[in-house]
This record gives structure tokens, sequence and C-alpha cells, in this order.
């Protein structure tokens, strides 16, 4: 047998054993990253570039002095898969990127020297994608192997997981079985819903008074073992209290055969049941793992982020902490067990939802080496911990927040709150907060808050209906503020510096009454309306144009996460001209305060490279120094590029794919 093995600095011994063993024994093995979950230098094999989340690629073809001259190699134009959001992140394996499209999810493959399609596979349409509400949101797919054979795994809106021949697109033999379903395939499919324990029907899926389920980010394959993940209908949509859980599933990467399931609201005789203080347990759900999965696999553990309970913004009929809503859950992979878990926000009904990948990396702490997680959040909050035992790293405080405003909600008298790292971003909102450029702006900025109520982070949503005269209350940071989908954190393994990008942003939701709301939804999930719902976010308004707290507006910051201690930070982007050149701003000298949107980034080797955009909106692909925050060049992009990056090299030569709404853009050196 003749066996070609790769090898990195970075392979270790067990490593080593590891591919040895597969490639030896009969079955073959489907792993080919390393214990750390790292791919062979120059691949890029999971959306965030390796299983640690880490977006990090030891490469250097692509440096400071030779950046500026990076040009369009090709574009892939995904018109003939409609509204394409870019969202997708493309794996690279065998000379192809692989990523899903449009709101089919048709998975494609793409020539990496071309950007010519090469091949696409779509399932299907049943009315469980019609109804779903991710349809377009796919972040992209999963990578194993079989028998020596590459293979993509994607999970679709309609809660069907395919194995698929990366060479080909075919579904493999052996894996999973065919449906019930006219134009399915016969072989390659396992049905998602039927290991939830739920009534449902093939086509159908689960009755809409039950409740909902669907995908947005890909599976992730942990030492032969895929682990799925899940999404939810919007929680700012939902006005009724009946739903299922985002129950987390693991299936055999060479069979589909299903392995366990990890209940995200605990029954009784489970762990953290008593902090469900009625019966909610029993008929609401939600709390999906709709961001990234990362996993160790040298100890064997997945990392779960997950969403908050049925409902945003009201949570008066499920009182208590409701475990494990807004956490961080580390689960055995061969068992699907918990090994330890986090809450980030107790009884959430601010749609402090858990927005990305969990970082892994391993540190040096007063001395002494510690394998860390790392979970940045919309709080604008990175909570870090031992991923092995769960422990922080630092303390976390309970401290006091802010009573309900809303009768009959049951809010937690604390929050944690990190002791470090220092908040990245705007936390509450002050009068210190507001934009400051001269005093007549920042007397503008408090008659407009007049109306509304506003304070520190925590405070909760009010009524429509209120007895004390305000319009709204303002949270800050909202659910678009701090780190959310599109902010994508970025680690460098080698100098244990997270790289973390955010924007200033406030909500203002207002409550109204579940009938109200449930009368304007088509088809509401669950049977039995909620007191209070969501009506709609009520404008705070803008001083003369302008975000009425003062910049940055959107920034990434550095810090080191041996010491926990912030390095730099730096604006995303330029000032936008409606800043620059406003008429309220003559002679005034402007710092520069960032676009207000977050960056999608990766790390190599010689540089941190992130997305961003000019004082007039022209977009551009940026190279900064990782050690200093110095920006050393820019390169114009074809188009505004939106949530991750990639890069790897193919045929010697290093390529970074942005992505852009309906394109993938794939630059490289002349």
């Amino acid at each position: 047998m003749s066996i070609e093995l790769r090898f990195s600095k970075y392979t270790s011994v067990r490593a080593w054993l590891t591919i040895t063993i597969c490639a030896l024994v009969t079955n073959g093995c489907t792993d080919t990253q390393g214990p750390a979950g790292s791919p062979p230098e120059g691949d890029w094999l999971n959306i965030t570039g390796n299983a640690s989340g880490q977006r990090y690629a030891p490469l250097s073809q692509i440096g400071p002095d030779n950046f500026s001259s990076l040009e369009v190699a090709w574009t892939w134009d995904g018109s003939d898969f409609p509204n394409v959001n870019a969202r997708s992140t493309p794996i690279y394996v065998n000379g192809k990127l692989i990523t899903v499209a449009g709101e089919r999810r048709h998975v494609v493959a793409i020539d990496a020297s071309t950007g010519k399609t090469v091949w696409t596979f779509v399932e299907p349409p049943t009315f469980r994608w019609e109804y779903s509400m991710r349809k377009n949101h796919g972040k992209g797919v999963a990578y194993g192997k079989i028998d020596g054979k590459d293979v993509v795994y994607v999970v679709t809106p309609s809660f069907f997981l395919h194995a698929l021949d990366a060479e080909t697109g075919e579904p493999i033999e052996g894996f999973g079985s065919g449906m019930p379903i006219d134009g399915f395939p016969e072989t390659g499919t396992v049905d998602l819903l039927a290991d939830l324990g739920h009534p449902y029907d093939v086509a159908d899926g689960i009755p809409l008074d039950v409740g909902y389920i669907t995908s947005s980010s890909p599976a992730i394959v942990v030492n032969n073992v895929i682990i799925v993940g899940n999404s939810a209908e919007q929680g700012y949509n939902q006005s009724r209290q009946e739903n299922i859980p985002g129950d987390i599933l693991a299936y055999d990467a060479q069979t589909g055969e299903h392995l366990w399931k990890f209940n995200v609201i605990p029954g009784p005789g489970e762990f953290g049941h008593n902090t469900w203080e009625n019966d909610a347990w029993e008929w609401t759900g939600d709390i999906s793992s709709w961001a990234p999965l990362s996993a160790d696999h040298e100890r064997g553990i997945v990392y779960i982020p997950t969403n908050g309970a049925t409902a945003d913004f009201w949570g008066g009929f499920r009182p208590g902490d409701n475990l494990f809503s807004t956490s961080l859950i580390a689960l055995d992979v061969k068992t699907g067990k918990r090994v330890w878990h986090y809450q980030l926000v107790h009884h959430d009904i601010w749609n402090y939802d858990t927005p990305t990948v969990p970082l892994l990396m391993d540190l040096t702490v007063d001395g002494k080496e510690i394998p860390a997680v790392v979970q940045v959040t919309k709080q604008a909050f990175a909570y870090t911990f031992n991923r092995e035992t769960g422990k922080p790293i630092w303390p976390i405080e309970e401290q006091p927040v802010p009573e309900a405003l809303m009768p009959g909600e049951h809010l937690s008298p604390t929050q944690p709150f990190p002791t470090k790292p220092a908040a990245y971003d705007m936390q509450g909102l002050t009068e210190d907060d507001l934009i400051d450029f001269t005093p007549e702006l920042r007397a503008e900025a408090l008659e407009i808050l007049e109306d509304f109520v506003y304070g520190p982070l925590f405070t909760p949503p009010l009524h429509r209906d209120n007895d004390i005269g305000k319009t709204a209350s303002i949270w800050c940071p909202g659910d678009v503020g701090g780190t959310n989908i599109d902010g994508t954190p970025a680690a460098d393994p080698e100098t244990g510096i997270l790289y973390v990008t955010s924007q200033k942003g406030c909500s203002s939701r207002i409550m109204i009454p579940g009938t109200e709301r449930d009368a304007r939804e088509d088809a509401p999930t669950g049977t039995t309306i909620n007191k209070f719902a969501v009506g709609s976010s009520v404008r705070v308004g803008r001083v003369r144009g302008m975000p009425i707290f003062k910049p940055p507006y959107s920034k990434i910051t550095a810090i080191d996460m041996n010491t926990g201690e912030h390095l730099w930070w730096i604006p995303v982007g330029d000032t936008p001209n409606i800043v620059l050149n406003n008429p309220a701003l003559r002679e005034i000298e402007i710092p520069n305060t960032g676009t207000g949107r977050q960056a999608a980034q990766v790390v190599t080797k010689t540089l941190l490279i992130h997305t961003g955009n000019g004082s007039d909106g022209t977009p551009y692909l940026y190279a900064v120094n990782k050690a200093t925050g110095e920006r050393l060049a820019q390169v114009k992009l074809p188009g505004n590029p939106r949530y991750g990056l990639s890069t790897f090299m193919h045929e010697d030569e290093q390529y970074i794919v942005v992505q852009i709404p309906n394109m993938l853009a794939a630059l490289k050196l002349p």
C-alpha cells in the first residue's frame, strides 16, 4: 500500500498516529484534521478555516510588501441561484471551492483556478423547505472523508442531512437512506426530523401548532461524528408560546446512523430542569444553535453556542433562568453528555442570542498553559473559559441589573459580567456616550432621548401602553450591536491575540398585546397567544443625519488573550460622507469614525485582513499590521462584502475569496 502523508510543523505525534492508523484500517476514517482541528497547511476545510473557529491560515505568500498588488483572478456569478445573500463561506478541498447558494440552498462546487461551476446538487422542494425562514441564511457545508473519498455534508432548510461526493456531487452510497418523496436521491440522506421525537410528516414537517425547526450553519465533523445544530424562526416573529427545542443531534459520519440527542431544554431528572419554574419546558422551545460550532478533536469535545428561548423580548410565561438558553455548552462528541456549560444571559429577553463561533485558543496565563475557548457576544463581552473544565480563566461576577418594565415579567436580578477582558464596545447608554462634536449636537441628542427609557446594559423592553409616558425603552448594545452575524472574529494561535469586530447599535423594540401581533402572522407557530409580543422598532432618531452616539461607530479590537488586556483598536473603514460633509461639523477636525459596519476577517502568518468601506461607500479589502493595527494597504473590491473571508493555497498560489451578494470574488497576486 502506498500512503502519501502531508505534514507541517503543526502536525503532532498524536496526529501522525491518527493519520497512519486511518490509512491502514479497512474502513478508513472521516477526519483529516489534526487533534486541534487544524487542516493541512494551505487548505480551508471548515467555514472558519479550522474546527477551532479561528479563521486563521499559516500562509505568507500574500504579505505586507505585495498586498496592494492583489488582483481579482475571477468572480463567480450567483445569478443562477437568485438572491444569494453571501453568508456562505466556501471550503477549499482538492482544487475546488464548495459552498451553498440561494434559497434552495444549492450545493455548488467551483473550480478554484477559474471560478467555473463544476457541479451542483439540490434537493426537491417540499413544504418543509417552503416554510423555512432561514432558506437563504445557509453558511456553508461540512467536510470529512469516507474510505479515502472527500465528502461534503449539507444540512438543508427543510432539515435533511445529505452526504455528497466532493468530486462529483453525487450522494454517497450507504449513507442514510432514500426518502419517500418524489425526486429525492435513493441514498445519501438522513431525515433529521425523525430523531427529534416529535410527530411530523416527511414532506410537510412538524405541524406548526407544535413547533418549527430549520438550519442555517453547517454541521461539524469531529472524530467520525457529525454534530448537527439547527435554527428556529426568528424570535421577534413569534407571537405564541408553544414551540419545539433545538436539540443537538449526532450521526455516524460513514453511515448516517443516529448516535445521540442532547436536550437543550432539560426534562425532569436532567441537570438544569429546576431553571424552568413552571411547566414551560414541556411545550415551549427554540434555544437553537444557529451559529457555527467548533470542536477540540483531541479532547473529543464540541462547543455549542445557543439562542434564547421562545420568545424574544417577552418571557413572562417561562419564569426562571431557562437553561440552556443563551449559553455555551461543551458536549462529549461520542456520547452527547454535557461536559460543562455556562449561561451567558439568564432568562434572555433581549435577543442576545450567541451569534458567533466559539474560538479555541491555547493560552499562557500567568505562566500556566491553558486550553481556552472564547465566546464573543452581542453584549460586547469575550467570555473566556478553560475549554476542558469550563472554569472561567478570569472571574465572572454576577452583578445587579435593572428590574423588568413589563407587567408579569420575571427577570433575573443579576447577570454575569466578565472581569477580563474588558468590554470591547459600548455597553448601556449614558449622556457621556452621546454625540459630542459640539455642545449643540449633544443637546439635540438629549432632547431626542427624553421620550425614551435608557440606562445600563440589560435595560429591559417597555410595552406601548405603559403608564410612565415613554415611547419605548432603549437597550445598548441591542440585537444589532456588539458582535453580530456579520462580525466574524478571528484569532492568531501563534500569538494568542483575538481580533474582534463590533459596532455601536441599540434596540428600541416596543411591545404590544400578543393578539395584535398574532393577527399579523399568516402561519404562526404554537397555539397559545402570548400576553405580549414585539410590535416594531421605534426609530430613536438621528442628530443632523448622524448617529446619536459618538464614534467610533464600528471597530476592530485586538485583545491579548494571554493577559486579557486590549492591545489596540482601529475603526472599520473610513468616516462616511454623511459625517465628513455634514454642515454642522464645519471646521471641526473629525477622527476616523468607522463606517458602522462590522468587518469580515482572516488572520495569516503576516497579516490581519479585513473588509470595510471608504467614505463614499467604496468597498475595500484592507491589510493591517497584526501587532500594531497600522493599516498597510487596501485593494478595491467588485462589490460590498458580507460575513466571511477565506484564504488557501491552490497550485502554489495563495487566494483570498470574498463573499459578496450574488457573487464570490477570488483575489491573488498577478
